[in-house]
């Protein structure tokens, strides 16, 4: 493989995503449902305190382990990417300030279940969080697709000089390469499904 870095540019403004892919939904559905199963709640609670809620404690914390699980991830692939390593850092810079958005509205809502404004203002800082994490999976999926179209074109450079070879040593040796970069083309694909 070449060590000449694609020159990608990125095409499209992460911060302003409409997401309709099936796959980033499947990604999301967990902390979609831990952030809506959080803010969720009747118009007119009880004016009863009836005490600090557990489940909305447990959930929170759900959701600030999957984001650090996934900030985990995310720093790996920035560390490792070629392509758009300062929008990714950007993007994980961003998932950073929405979960410490979302836990500051979320303590003050866990600290008084019953109080409708503080419900009120999870909601907001979960979406800003479930949109940054979104950025930051198109980003992540756009690394992949790079690095897939990169050893793509390594494989039809390898092809081309099957065409040029001259003599059966030469056939042989190339031969041998383009057996090795289809089946790491094959292994990428493969690994890009799961």
């Amino acid at each position: 493989m070449s060590s000449k870095v694609p020159n990608i540019r990125l095409k499209i403004d992460p911060r302003n995503l409409q997401i309709q892919t099936y796959t980033v939904e499947k990604l999301l559905e967990p902390l979609i449902i831990q952030v809506t199963t959080l803010v969720n709640c009747p118009q007119n609670p009880s004016s009863k305190k009836k005490g600090r809620s557990k489940r909305a404690r447990v959930l929170l914390a759900s959701v600030e382990e999957a984001t650090w699980n996934l900030l985990d991830k995310g720093e790996k692939i920035a560390k490792e990417a070629v392509v758009f390593k300062e929008e990714l850092h950007a993007a994980l810079a961003d998932v950073r300030k929405e979960s410490q958005a979302l836990q500051v509205s979320a303590e003050a809502f866990t600290s008084d279940p019953c109080s409708l404004p503080r419900r009120q203002a999870v909601v907001p800082a979960a979406r800003s969080l479930l949109a940054a994490v979104t950025r930051l999976l198109i980003l992540a999926d756009m690394v992949d697709v790079a690095y897939l179209l990169q050893h793509l074109n390594v494989f039809q450079r390898t092809f081309e000089s099957l065409r040029n070879v001259s003599s059966k040593s030469d056939l042989q040796k190339t031969y041998q390469k383009f057996r090795k970069d289809l089946e790491n083309l094959d292994y990428l694909a493969y690994k890009r499904q799961q």
